[in-house]
């Protein structure tokens, strides 16, 4: 059987995190084979205008377009028709903090739907093993000290498709439980925690990689105290996620985090059920949420309770903020295919996966393949 081709030229494309103009990109059978400036090999399939761009990689989302992953039935399909429409190819799968006996069979089903689908990186848990005190919008009734037996029981549910864990570094057996986590093939962040910057690089030290939703769901950074977000820019080992939506962190802010850890900064969404919806009630696990000129709080006017963002919106949140095209897009694309290590994802390399976006000027996407396939946008 003939593998199919696909021959894209473009007005300018992210190469080795450049914006080369005048680029081709030839794929066979979802896999990049060639790529280069000038005129292309043969006649191009589709001439572009615009910018050609590997697909996004999220790693932390909940759902969109009124269903979470979290539900008893998502609708996976539509969730990750709606994500692909705005840029991002791959994903995770993030779970919130929910009771042990019910979160098991959640990871199960999800571990299951991402071992039969290579759109989704794998199962990302936001939980349970989070500190009390920067809880966020978790609730409170079922987070958890991370204890041996739940560590196991939570792998034993994943069978090898837990992609990555948010844990507070603080909590009692935490140190402990990062070091199974990583032995296991599991990505450990630090995040929803309360930890000093001691604490942090100590679980930095034991194999945690990431930082969940910089600058949320912890302490400010403090001369005095300086915390984990100090902590994870100092270190070449770690990468930090942001929410680039302008509200979880003010642009200044944004551009300031890039600049001070560059290539080490991954764009996610963390978008909940109401991504794509109307503002209006909803939910995220357990506790009710409103949401109110797109950004969602807790009903009692408590925390914000994920966003309703997309990333193509990131990468204008951070154009705006002065943060280079360029310096953007690696955020959405290599950053974080390269925290967990998938270097067939998110650039445009031979061998790599034919998952391309276009965007025009505005950074709007006009087009999206999942290897080699046209998706709607």
């Amino acid at each position: 059987m003939t593998q199919s081709s696909l021959l894209l030229t473009s007005d300018r494309a992210l190469i080795d995190g450049q914006l080369v103009p005048d680029a081709w990109v030839d794929s066979v059978g979802g896999a990049i084979t060639a790529l280069g400036q000038g005129a292309p090999p043969r006649a191009p399939d589709l001439a572009l205008h615009g910018t050609l761009v590997p697909g996004f990689v999220d790693l932390h989302c909940h759902g969109a377009l009124g269903s979470a992953f979290d539900d008893d039935a998502p609708a996976w399909e539509r969730i990750g028709a709606f994500r692909a429409s705005h840029g991002s190819t791959r994903q995770a799968v993030s779970l919130v903090t929910a009771p042990l006996e019910t979160l098991l069979p959640r990871v199960a089903a999800a571990a299951a739907r991402c071992a039969a689908d290579a759109a989704l990186l794998g199962v990302h848990l936001e939980g349970p093993f989070l500190a009390d005190s920067h809880r966020g919008a978790h609730d409170p009734r079922a987070l958890q000290e991370p204890n041996p037996e739940s560590v196991e029981r939570l792998l034993e549910a994943g069978v090898g498709q837990i992609l990555q864990i948010t844990m507070a570094p603080e909590l009692p057996g935490a140190i402990d439980a990062i070091r199974r986590f990583v032995e296991a093939g599991v990505r450990v962040a630090v995040g929803h925690t309360g930890a000093d910057a001691a604490t942090a690089r100590a679980a930095f030290d034991a194999g945690a990689t990431l930082l969940t939703h910089a600058c949320n769901g912890m302490p400010p950074m403090h001369h005095r105290s300086p915390g984990p977000m100090a902590a994870a820019l100092l270190d070449e080992r770690v990468t930090l996620e942001v929410i680039a939506d302008g509200e979880h962190v003010a642009p200044e802010m944004l551009a300031l985090v890039l600049q001070s850890a560059p290539g080490r900064v991954a764009l996610v969404t963390d978008a909940m059920a109401a991504a794509g919806m109307p503002d209006g009630p909803y939910r995220i696990g357990s506790l009710d949420v409103v949401v109110e000129h797109g950004l969602p709080r807790l009903a009692d006017g408590g925390s914000i309770a994920g966003s309703t963002l997309s990333l193509d919106r990131a990468l204008r949140v951070l154009v705006d903020a002065g943060v280079p095209l360029a310096a953007a897009l690696d955020g959405a694309t290599r950053v974080p295919a390269d925290a967990i290590g998938r270097d067939d994802l998110g650039r445009l390399g031979v061998g790599g996966r034919a998952d391309f976006v276009q965007l025009d000027d505005d950074l709007e996407v006009r087009g999206v393949w999942r290897d080699g396939v046209a998706l709607p946008a």
